[in-house]
């Protein structure tokens, strides 16, 4: 399949500040690697030669290179919205025929999801979203071919997505996904994770710390 599989991710050292009630700076940093290798495995076992990730970190790039994934450095860090519009254009620019975009942080995504989200579209022109949990933000987007419409990040991305594909002529695709929908970016979401991840390394690292005590603690 000829398609370009971008994962933006800004760094490991600031992610996920939202967990910052649940987590010490060093497990945040930590979770964020392990999701990242999560996403980055079930990425290349669905669409091997065919990852890249969006970053200016070196962390991120090292995590990638390990695993034979490209690495399209921006020239500094602007944001989700950013990354993924520099990704589509190399894209474009390499002539594939999908741009397919994925958060790093998804961690329970599987081969098998990758595979029905890049199948959902048949040659095009056409658009596949994947929502996250809560139904606001998107999780994956599809793009048949990959300059066919914008991407914009950021609550409530998802309805604005089926919008912008609906003024455009597409008929968008929406497909529910639970190991995609799942983005880990507050307290809640690491009981989702545990609940639903633990052959990941993400959920198993949670759980070495004994995180479901303490979220219980919590409660």
């Amino acid at each position: 399949m000829n398609v370009l599989a971008a994962v933006p991710v800004k760094d490991l050292v600031n992610a996920k500040q939202r967990l910052v009630p649940a987590l010490a700076p060093d497990e945040r940093r930590a979770l964020a690697h392990a999701m990242l290798e999560d996403v980055l495995d079930a990425l290349v076992a669905a669409l091997p030669g065919a990852v890249a990730v969006v970053t200016t970190d070196a962390d991120v790039m090292a995590v990638a290179r390990r695993r034979g994934v490209r690495c399209l450095v921006e020239g500094a860090n602007r944001g989700h919205t950013e990354a993924v519009a520099f990704a589509q254009r190399e894209a474009v620019a390499r002539g594939v025929d999908r741009f397919l975009t994925v958060p790093g942080d998804v961690p329970c995504v599987t081969v098998d999801e990758v595979r029905a989200v890049c199948a959902a579209v048949g040659s095009g022109p056409g658009a596949a979203f994947v929502p996250s949990v809560s139904g606001f933000g998107t999780n994956a987007a599809l793009l048949v071919p990959p300059g066919v419409m914008p991407l914009k990040f950021g609550e409530p991305s998802f309805d604005n997505h089926l919008l912008t594909a609906r003024q455009l002529g597409l008929s968008p695709v929406v497909l529910d996904l639970p190991g995609i929908g799942l983005d880990v970016d507050a307290p809640e979401d690491l009981a989702r994770l545990l609940r639903r991840g633990p052959p990941t390394r993400s959920g198993a690292l949670l759980a070495a710390w004994g995180v479901p005590a303490r979220l219980a603690a919590r409660t």
